[in-house]
C-alpha cells in the first residue's frame, strides 16, 4: 500500500522475485481493460483519466474473481484502496481459507511523488519504463530498446501533475483509513517504510522485514 508513485509497482517485482509470489495488480488490471475499449474499459476510463478511484462495487468484483481463482501465495499491489474494500478482502480470504500474512506500506512525501510520477514515460511498442530524470533513453524522447530507433516515449494521461495531485488527495481521504483499519485490527504484521529513497535501499529493507516474518 501506499500513495500513487510511492514505488508500489517497483517493489511489488521485486518482492515477487524475491518470494516467488504471484503479482496481481489492480492498475494494470485496470489499465488492461480500459485499453481494450470495452464497456467497463469505457467505465473505468471516466474515473481513471480524471484521478479519481474507481468505485468499491466495481473493484471488489473484479479482484475478488480473480483472487478466488489463484492458488499459491499472493501479492496484491493497489488492493485495497478503501476500508469497504479491506472489509471484502477479508470475506474472500476467509472463504478461500488463506491468510493475510503482513500489510506492506511504502510512503513518500507529495513533492517527490509529483516528480517521480510527472517524468514517467514508456514506449507505446515494446513497453519498456523509462523516466525523464532518474531512468531517461539513450535516445532522448525515443525509446532505445526498439531496433528502429524512432519510436517517440509517451506519456500517459493521468500522469499530469494536476491529476497526480487529485490522486494524493483522493488517497489521503479514502485510503489513508485502510492503513489504521489494519494498524487497529492487529492481526497482520504492518511493515512501514519511508519511500523516499532509491529503490534498491527499499527492497532491501523490505526483504529483510518479511523474512524476519517468515514469509
Amino acid at each position: 500500500m501506499g500513495p500513487p508513485g510511492a514505488g508500489k509497482g517497483t517493489q511489488a517485482v521485486r518482492l515477487v522475485d524475491a518470494f516467488g509470489m504471484t503479482h496481481l495488480s489492480s492498475g494494470d488490471m485496470f489499465r488492461a481493460e480500459k485499453a481494450s475499449g470495452s464497456e467497463l474499459g469505457q467505465q473505468l476510463a471516466s474515473y481513471m483519466d480524471d484521478g479519481m478511484l474507481v468505485p468499491d462495487e466495481v473493484v471488489v468484483e473484479m479482484m475478488a474473481g480473480v483472487i478466488g481463482r489463484i492458488d499459491g501465495a499472493l501479492m496484491l499491489d493497489g488492493f485495497p484502496r478503501t476500508v469497504v474494500q479491506a472489509e471484502a478482502l477479508d470475506d474472500t480470504l476467509v472463504a478461500k481459507g488463506t491468510p493475510l500474512e503482513a500489510v506492506v506500506v511504502i510512503a513518500a512525501d507529495d513533492e517527490v511523488i509529483v516528480k517521480r510520477v510527472t517524468g514517467r514515460r514508456a514506449c507505446p511498442k515494446c513497453g519498456k519504463g523509462f523516466h525523464t530524470e532518474y531512468m531517461p533513453s539513450a535516445n532522448g524522447e525515443f525509446c532505445d530498446a526498439c531496433g528502429d530507433g524512432n519510436v517517440k516515449l509517451t506519456q500517459r494521461a493521468d500522469d499530469t501533475e494536476e491529476t497526480v495531485r487529485d490522486r494524493l488527495r483522493a488517497y489521503q481521504v479514502q485510503t489513508e483509513p485502510v492503513i489504521e483499519y489494519y494498524r487497529e485490527q492487529g492481526k497482520v504484521d504492518l511493515i512501514e517504510v519511508n519511500g523516499n529513497g532509491s529503490a534498491d535501499e527499499i527492497a532491501g529493507e523490505l526483504v529483510s522485514e518479511l523474512k524476519t516474518l517468515g514469509v
